[in-house]
Formats: C-alpha cells, sequence, structure tokens
C-alpha cells in the first residue's frame, strides 16, 4: 500500500470514528442506551455502520469521559448512574459556576452580552418544546439549552475551566431525559429561570447571577432525586438509589 493510500485510510477510520463516536454518544446522553446495558462491538457496529477499528476508537474516547466502562476481556459497559453521582454532578457544576459567571460578568463586553441574549432569544422560542413527558427531550431544545448555558460563562478568560465545565454539563444532561418523566410530574417554569438569570447578567448583578444559576442547576437533581429516591422508580431508570446510612 502507498503512503498516499495509507494515509487516506487512516483519514477515512478517523472519520468513521468521529461519526461513531458522536452518535453513540448522543444515544448514551439521551438514555437510548440503559446505564449498565453492554454494548456489544458486533450490533454496534451493524448500528452504526463501522468497522471494529473506528469503534473502538469511539468506545474509548468514550471511556475516558466516562460515559462509557471498559471491562477487560468482557468489552464495554455504559456507565451506571446514581443519585450520589447526580449530586455530586450538581455540586460540582454549582462550584464552577461560581468561579467562571463571576468572571464573565466581570469582564465580558458588549459582543458577550448580545451573544447571550441571542442565545436566550433562541431558547425563549422553543419554550413549547421543553421537556414533558409527552413530547420527551427534544433535542433542539437541548441544544439551545446547553448553548444558552454554555454562553453565560464563555467570558470568564479560563478556557480549561469552561471546557471543565461543559464535560460536567453533557454528564449532567444525561439526568435531565431520564428525568423527562420525573419533571413532568413536578412541573416548573424553566423559563421564567432562564429569564431571571439573563436579566441579573445583564444587570451585572453577580450574587444574584451565581444564586439563581446554582438554584437552577440544584432543581433539576431535586426533581430527579424527588422521583427516583426509592425503589420501584429508581430501578425501572436504571439510576441506583444512594444506600441508606447504617
Amino acid at each position: 500500500m502507498r503512503v498516499g493510500e495509507r494515509s487516506q485510510l487512516m483519514q477515512g477510520e478517523g472519520t468513521l470514528a468521529m461519526s461513531a463516536y458522536g452518535r453513540l454518544r448522543r444515544d448514551i446522553l439521551t438514555g437510548l442506551f440503559e446505564p449498565g446495558a453492554r454494548l456489544p462491538l458486533d450490533a454496534l457496529g451493524d448500528r452504526y455502520g463501522v468497522g471494529l477499528t473506528p469503534l473502538r476508537e469511539a468506545l474509548n474516547r468514550l471511556s475516558a469521559e466516562e460515559l462509557v466502562l471498559r471491562e477487560g476481556k468482557r468489552g464495554f459497559r455504559v456507565a451506571p448512574v446514581s443519585l450520589a453521582d447526580l449530586a455530586d454532578l450538581a455540586m460540582t457544576l454549582c462550584w464552577v459556576t461560581e468561579v467562571t459567571l463571576r468572571r464573565s460578568i466581570a469582564g465580558g463586553d458588549d459582543a458577550w452580552e448580545e451573544a447571550v441574549i441571542l442565545a436566550a432569544h433562541r431558547l425563549h422560542r422553543l419554550d413549547d418544546r421543553a421537556p414533558t413527558r409527552e413530547i420527551g427531550m427534544d433535542p433542539e431544545w437541548e441544544r439551545r439549552h446547553r448553548d444558552f448555558h454554555i454562553r453565560l460563562i464563555a467570558a470568564s478568560g479560563a478556557p480549561r475551566l469552561n471546557d471543565f465545565f461543559t464535560t460536567l454539563l453533557d454528564r449532567y444532561d444525561r439526568y435531565m431525559y431520564l428525568g423527562v418523566d420525573a419533571a413532568a410530574r413536578r412541573p416548573r417554569d424553566a423559563s421564567a429561570e432562564h429569564r431571571a438569570i439573563l436579566d441579573a447578567v445583564l444587570a451585572r448583578d453577580a450574587d444574584q447571577a451565581v444564586t439563581l444559576t446554582q438554584t437552577h442547576i440544584r432543581r433539576t437533581a431535586e426533581i430527579v432525586e424527588a422521583a427516583w429516591g426509592a425503589g420501584p422508580s429508581a430501578s425501572a431508570s436504571g439510576l441506583v438509589p444512594i444506600p441508606a446510612a447504617s
């Protein structure tokens, strides 16, 4: 095989791996593959139309992101979820928000402010597609919701911390998908929460903006915890309850 042909083959495999990674990642985050489920390579290859090499590369990337567990010779499994993990995610997101949002409000320029307003406007236009039991989690609403929160901290001047926030947000969104039914049983006005956060940010009121955003983050965890804190609901959703104190 010539060098050019080998290079093209490697590029092709890299493209396939990225495609498989993106699609598999989405399917895990949205709960299509349940927490703890095995991920047989043959079945995944058929589903995504890729060979073993790009598929293993995709699974290894997801393992590094802690969305997939590698079990030695037994293959791969979707990472489990738990109320303890959810609580830890919420707490860490709140901590990172405290730093990045304050820095963004202090240093954000007009362009940052306009980007936040635009992201909020785009999200607001899909208020009627917010997660419900009837329509589930709308992918476009989720993307715009994610973009709004990322735009809020974009001017922090701490790109590594912003990347960490984005990674945490992806893992947290997994619980949002798993908690759609729970959210339907405990309705919330997420649109009003977003508007209040935006108003505080535009007023450059860092204390209020941080408090509202942290409350917004914790609200999701509280809804899921309340609905899945006991046996049947937790088991049906693949969620492992926090063990009772001995």
